[in-house]
């Protein structure tokens, strides 16, 4: 209820005598005090009537209308009753003050202006909650009608006044107005919150939800601009959910197909039926395509959430569900196209594409751990099962890593060969062969091994190893005589030098 509102009752013939510019002025309730001091009963916004008798003097009434005004009330109302008008003490303090004050006339009782306050404040909270739950029912009405997240975005911003956005973990708006450097830091915020929803300044106050209760690292957060009421939040975030859980209904037929696909490639197909099977999966066989398989986990867990499928959730979010993830063998795969109207277009943007949301999973989540292998630029059907052998190789390489992201590129050297081998193996092979160094080199303080390393890296030359230890070539002869006195080995002989070479890289 409005002040003027109140004002207008013909029977309450209540006067203004201060206050004409502040009508506007919203009533929440009433109290009824004749305490020198109420703060402490009051919460703002409330309609004060007094019987004045806490006035002695005229001083009494600038503290009385200070307490009123510190306290954020709407208005002061002042009964005739015990002075027969309202002292002029009261009103100067009142204008002074910019507080309302209004004239209760001694044949109106202070229970009357109560009633009706009442009624009409009950009367426009009835008419708010009608109209929340005819904005409630308009939004859900319009998922379940199959409106998508854009849609309904705009229908909460014209029916709510929140201004909100999904964003994936990887920092990608999967839908709403939201510049791309905002959704990353929002999307760390989103990771690294211990509970939501969380409220963050990022060049303004935003409210975070979680949309649903899958794995972190492959979830969903609901942004809203300013600081949102949890319960509108909730809601809005159970129809974000509502929709999700639709989409990912229809994506079920897209991954059965895709699997079918990789399986009957690496099975060795007919290239007919793959060629089939390929454009189905929405891919010409004429046009590139790049194959990537990725793992996510959390680091050092034995349990948890199986890594194969985790990591195919946490790629379909890196590319913005423009693919879908095929569950392999030990790790999900998916089939790349390489065309200009994808977020990525060539494979190198592609690449660039996946470390870049890779590393805001890891700076979010440093506990869990996403590996990703991607092939090389690909074309037609025949090339699918050479591709996901590259790109395992590659993932492979990126999980000895500890994560991120590897690609054909780096596996075309001997790295290739040690990521492809059983790390008890490597570790027998490089405790073989540098054993007796790393046991030397404890007993008398030397540097075998570290002087091994600079004279390979130095292509076998003396002076160069002995510059860049900062050591006398001779001291580097005497060394290196002794590592091929300890190792067996004659590093004027290739394949000795390439033996050791190897077994430094697999320790």
């Amino acid at each position: 209820m409005l002040l003027h509102d109140l004002l207008a009752a013909p029977e309450l013939r209540l006067t203004l005598l201060a206050g004409d510019e502040r009508l506007d002025r919203e009533i929440k309730g009433v109290l009824i005090t004749d305490l020198p001091d109420p703060r402490r009963y009051l919460s703002g916004g409330e309609l004060v009537l007094t019987g004045l008798m806490w006035r002695q003097s005229p001083a009494d009434s600038a503290r009385f209308v200070d307490a009123l005004s510190e306290a954020g009330v709407a208005a002061l109302g002042a009964g005739d009753a015990r002075l027969g008008t309202v002292p002029d003490d009261l009103v100067e303090a009142c204008r002074a003050r910019g507080l309302p004050l209004l004239e209760v006339p001694v044949e109106v009782s202070f229970g009357a202006v109560t009633e009706l306050v009442g009624r009409r404040v009950a009367a426009a909270q009835a008419g708010d909650l009608r109209g929340a739950l005819g904005r409630h029912r308009r939004i859900v009405a319009a998922v379940a009608e199959g409106a998508g997240l854009g849609e309904l975005f705009t229908l909460v911003e014209a029916e709510l006044g929140v201004t909100a956005a999904a964003v994936s973990a990887c920092g990608a708006v999967v839908a709403g107005a939201l510049p791309e450097e905002q959704a990353v830091r929002l999307a760390h915020d989103y990771l690294a919150a211990v509970r939501l929803p969380v409220v963050v300044d990022r060049g303004g106050p935003f409210t975070l939800f979680a949309v649903d209760r899958s794995h972190r690292a492959a979830g969903w957060a609901l942004v809203c601009r300013g600081e949102v009421d949890a319960e509108i939040g909730y809601e809005l975030a159970a129809c974000v959910a509502m929709e999700r859980t639709r989409a990912e209904e229809g994506r079920r037929v897209e991954r059965r197909l895709a699997e079918q696909l990789i399986a009957l490639a690496c099975a060795g197909g007919d290239l007919a039926e793959l060629s089939a099977r390929l454009r189905t999966c929405g891919i010409d066989p004429a046009e590139p395509y790049a194959v990537v398989t990725a793992t996510a986990g959390r680091r050092g867990a034995t349990e948890g959430p199986d890594p194969a499928l985790l990591g195919g959730q946490v790629m379909e979010e890196l590319l913005d569900r423009g693919v879908v993830a095929a569950a392999g063998a030990d790790a999900s795969v998916a089939l790349i196209p390489l065309r200009d109207d994808t977020l990525w277009g060539d494979r190198d943007a592609l690449a660039a594409l996946l470390r870049a949301r890779t590393a805001v999973l890891a700076g979010g989540l440093p506990s869990t751990t996403v590996s990703a292998g991607l092939s090389g630029a690909l074309t037609g059907p025949q090339a699918i099962r050479g591709g996901v052998e590259e790109a395992g190789h590659a993932r492979r390489m990126a999980e000895a890593r500890g994560g991120g992201v590897v690609t054909s590129d780096e596996i075309y050297t001997h790295a290739l060969l040690l990521a492809t081998v059983p790390g008890d193996v490597r570790s027998s092979f490089a405790g073989r062969l540098l054993g007796p160094l790393f046991d030397y080199d404890r007993r008398h303080g030397a540097e075998l091994v570290r002087t091994l390393g600079a004279f390979l890296d130095c292509t076998g030359s003396w002076n160069a190893c002995a510059e860049r230890l900062h050591v006398h070539v001779n001291t580097v002869r005497y060394r290196i005589r002794r590592v091929e006195e300890l190792t067996g080995k004659d590093l004027s002989s290739m394949g000795d030098r390439v033996d050791l070479f190897l077994a430094l890289r697999a320790g």
